[in-house]
């Protein structure tokens, strides 16, 4: 069976190649939301085209989504013989802006060197198109199979996913009984299976000060230097602090598996829109900016809080007329599969059977669509897995390797051969 499997995708590899190519050159750039429609048109016509049953599915009311920048999603299924398990691959479909640095057209899909580039190649058109032949290979050696197949193009993965996954989570369509196992192609590379995330705690911090005229600048105060004061607090106590955690998930790479934040924004006094005159003379009174706080499994989002407001809180009784507001903007709690659950041990037979060793387990540094199948859906038995270096997503000449997903596909047919407990699998 194994070896049927590896000779119907090796038929196909051309095919995968220019499936993949195809994708990227639809330009999916979020924001805004470009070109999301006909690409989940032509994602359907694929399937539909093996016999899939499609269902376009708009994102009404979430952020971004408007008549001109809708947040089409795709959900294809295919029923098997009878009842069974319903495995899912679910892709996003969009892809970050493509920024300078590029010597290639990031939307020309070129062929180069056995890779394939463009924006999304690796991060995850790449895996959406190894999926998608893996199903193939598979329904050519397995007609016969018991249970059903999904395979879905979500969107807006790249913003928070609220458009995509989370929208078509709250319809049911990430729950029992209609998915029994998920697996998402994100670029975590082809021999490691990505167990989760970690948390993450978004919010932003507004300092409070009162306007002045800039030549008399006592007469006001400067919301930028209170906001100045919880910088250098948080670089005297909060950073070394989070220095100091560790945890136990193998998280990837080694610098993650600390605590971490970012400053992702700080924007205070007149905005930079007075082009081409000179900007007013005048002191700040409100400065904000935006924290991205990566926490660990170990960790509770409730003391993550209060770690920064307890700075907060200090600063407004020890520094003069020191006002603040603080509002959350994203909440993830950290998840993490079981090594011991169904889908973590069919694709670890795939990764053996194709490699010949064991799969690294991996956590994600960052977060990806299972937090809202398993915070929304409350289905668990979900992994990332799929070809691509990850660290080569949102990079200048972006890639990924046709070996990569060649074996990556193998990976996901034996995986999928698995869970549905195929009565002709080896």
């Amino acid at each position: 069976m194994i070896d049927r499997f590896a000779k119907a995708i090796d038929a196909r590899v051309q095919d995968l190649v220019a499936l993949t190519a195809d994708l990227i050159r639809f330009p999916t750039v979020n924001p805004p939301g470009e070109a999301y429609t006909p690409c989940a048109e032509f994602v359907a016509a694929r399937l539909r085209r093996r016999g899939f049953a499609v269902t376009f599915i708009r994102g009404e009311g979430t952020p971004g989504d408007t008549d001109r920048y809708p947040r089409t999603n795709v959900v294809a299924r295919i029923e098997g013989r009878g009842p069974g398990p319903v495995v899912h691959f679910n892709s996003h479909i969009d892809v970050v802006e493509a920024g300078e640095g590029w010597t290639v057209d990031p939307f020309g899909g070129l062929v180069r060197d056995d890779k394939v580039f463009g924006r999304g190649a690796c991060d995850m058109k790449g895996g959406l198109a190894a999926s998608i032949i893996a199903v193939e290979a598979f329904l050519d050696v397995s007609p016969e199979f018991y249970g059903a197949i999904e395979i879905s193009g979500t969107v807006d993965e790249e913003s928070g996913g609220f458009g995509g996954v989370a929208y078509l989570a709250r319809q049911g369509l990430f729950s029992k009984p209609r998915v029994d196992h998920v697996i998402i192609p994100e670029p975590l590379n082809k021999d490691r299976i990505c167990l989760g995330h970690r948390g993450v705690w978004w919010a932003e911090i507004e300092t409070k000060g009162r306007i002045a005229h800039g030549s008399m600048p006592f007469l006001g105060d400067s919301a930028v230097r209170h906001m100045g004061a919880v910088l250098s607090a948080f670089e005297k106590e909060l950073f070394p602090a989070l220095d100091r955690k560790q945890t136990k998930m193998p998280v990837v790479p080694e610098g993650a598996r600390r605590s971490t934040m970012n400053i992702n924004s700080i924007h205070g006094g007149q905005t930079e829109d007075f082009r081409p005159g000179l900007p007013s003379p005048i002191v700040p009174d409100t400065c904000r900016m935006v924290i991205d706080r990566r926490f660990l499994l170990e960790e509770k989002l409730d003391e993550v809080k209060s770690e920064v407001v307890t700075i907060l809180d200090h600063l407004k009784r020890s520094r003069d007329r020191f006002e603040y507001s603080i509002r959350d903007l994203m909440e993830v709690i950290p998840t993490m599969t079981e090594r011991d659950a169904p889908v973590v041990t069919a694709v670890a037979e795939g990764i053996r059977r194709i490699f010949g060793r064991e799969p690294d387990y991996v956590i994600s540094p960052g977060t990806y669509d299972q937090k809202h199948i398993a915070r929304i859906g409350h289905l668990h038995d979900c992994i990332a897995y799929g070809p691509g270096i990850l660290d080569l997503a949102h990079q200048p000449d972006e890639w990924v390797g046709i070996e990569d997903m060649v074996q990556s596909a193998n990976v996901m047919a034996i995986g999928l051969n698995a869970l549905l407990k195929n009565s002709a699998s080896s």
